[in-house]
């Protein structure tokens, strides 16, 4: 059921697949989503030394014997990852799926593929898709306006990006940005998708490793209580409104540079409201489709609920049909 180019490429159950998502993303979470018939990604960004990546991949490897990938961003950062030494620890482990995103991961593809490794590359525009596909990546993901962390500066959602990320490339498109429930399953594949990424969905499950005051807050918030700070940079961010948001935008607005922010917008102050429940620490990251997450389940229950409810949906269509 539900069984599309991506389960097969991926040797997994369902085109569910989980964001790698920085402090979230460790052994627990991504266990759990395999286990459950998804695609669990670690975060390198969260275990960026090669000796702390392998670690942690052995650590999953004892929570799951299905499938899991490893997410590496390649974006600006202070501290640039070593990714030729991830990539061989991520080779040597036996893991066979990598997420990039960020700038083009081009130059990192010929060890990716002399060691079997499937590469999804997260992109936030159609153009960057064909890109993607062009060097020789084996899936796109293709990051609508709506999604958390980095949307891109053209601000097109889902509904039109995705079909027409769809029309431009013949590799399998992964939907990401706005999807959390069955319904959502069902409109990515309808729309061409072969599968959709989630984020903010899994970070309010019981196996997110985040404060519990944190995920009840978001279990209550409206499709409006997100925003975006770092456009001046062009580096949007989709985040949380809260008073680190409200602060960010307003020095924004007069000419601060990435130096002024950098206390305000740094990870480890994510990190910090993460781990005690203190909503203005700093910036919390987060899609618009908060708004339709009203609980704080196991990870398996959001997944067999997603395919409950698309199971569901799609019986309803072909009914009125």
């Amino acid at each position: 059921m539900f069984q599309t180019r991506l389960t097969k490429m991926l040797g997994i159950e369902y085109p569910i697949i989980q964001g790698g998502m920085l402090w979230l993303s460790g052994a627990e979470l991504t266990a759990a989503v395999s286990n459950a018939g998804g695609l669990g990604i670690l975060s390198s960004a969260t275990f960026p030394e090669k000796e702390t990546l392998r670690a942690e991949i052995r650590r999953t490897r004892q929570m799951t014997d299905k499938p899991f990938g490893v997410n590496i961003p390649l974006l600006p950062a202070i501290k640039p990852l070593d990714v030729y030494g991830l990539i061989e620890a991520i080779a040597e482990e036996g893991v066979r799926v990598v997420e990039t995103a960020g700038r083009s991961p081009e130059e990192y593809l010929p060890l990716l593929k002399k060691n079997g490794i499937k590469v999804m590359h997260k992109v936030t525009s159609v153009r960057f898709a064909r890109k993607a596909e062009a060097i020789g990546c084996d899936m796109v993901v293709i990051d609508g306006f709506e999604c958390a962390g980095h949307p891109g500066e053209e601000d097109v959602s889902s509904l039109v990006l995705l079909p027409a990320a769809v029309d431009a490339v013949s590799i399998p498109v992964i939907a990401s940005g706005g999807f959390a429930d069955g319904r959502g399953l069902i409109a990515a594949l309808a729309l061409g998708a072969e599968g959709i990424l989630m984020g903010t969905r899994f970070m309010v499950s019981r196996e997110a490793p985040m404060h519990m005051k944190i995920k009840e807050y978001l279990t209550g918030l409206p499709e409006t209580e997100t925003t975006l700070v770092l456009r001046s940079l062009r580096n949007s961010a989709r985040v949380i409104k809260n008073s680190v948001s409200s602060r960010v935008l307003e020095i924004e607005k007069q000419g601060a540079t990435i130096e002024e922010l950098l206390p305000l917008v740094s990870g480890k102050k994510e990190k910090e409201l993460m781990d005690t429940g203190d909503l203005e620490i700093g910036l919390l990251h987060c899609g618009q489709v908060v708004g339709l997450i009203r609980d704080i389940p196991a990870v398996a229950e959001i997944i067999n609920n997603i395919i409950a409810q698309a199971t569901e949906v799609r019986k309803r269509l072909q009914l009125q049909h």
